[in-house]
């Protein structure tokens, strides 16, 4: 009797824990893959959906914002985007880049950019801050794949923007 009543207890406080707290980590994972035949990189970005439309919600004159595959918030989210990622050169001359489009995946949106990039990534400035301005513990994981190397940086609210040095 008293472990039935544990088990509910237990199975009653997960629920409670579970649908209280969306996700507890607040992260983004970015995809950057330079094309030599193209010369230029391939770019993924995938973001949990509540937390985007959080942030485009309030870019949006708190509008509120829900994102779904072929929805019209296209430009929305594309002027969200620049201005929160970017890469320029060892120069520091941002390079403009096209948003190619955006699509659901469960709890997760994937928004593509194609940048192009014909100069030696070295000493290269990359920024993403995404969701910073909304999540103190918010994490953005950043792998690159130039040529042959690879390597991931970390993205924090307190440190945005880092030099791309292998």
């Amino acid at each position: 009797m008293f472990s039935d009543k544990l088990c509910v207890i237990t199975f009653s406080s997960l629920t409670i824990l579970l649908f209280t707290s969306a996700h507890p980590v607040h992260t983004s994972v970015t995809q950057m893959q330079y094309n030599p035949a193209e010369k230029a990189f391939e770019v993924s970005l995938r973001i949990f959906t509540d937390d985007l439309e959080e942030a485009l919600t309030k870019e949006n004159n708190n509008q509120r914002v829900r994102l779904a595959d072929n929805d019209s918030n296209g430009p929305l989210v594309e002027r969200y985007v620049r201005k929160h990622f970017a890469i320029a050169n060892a120069k520091r001359q941002r390079k403009p880049f096209q948003v190619l489009g955006k699509e659901q995946e469960m709890d997760a949106t994937w928004i593509y950019i194609e940048i192009p990039y014909a100069e030696p990534v070295e000493g290269s400035l990359l920024q993403q801050s995404v969701l910073t301005d909304l999540f103190d513990d918010q994490v953005n994981l950043v792998n690159v794949s130039y040529l042959s190397q690879k390597k991931t940086v970390l993205f924090r609210k307190s440190n945005t923007q880092q030099v791309l040095n292998w």
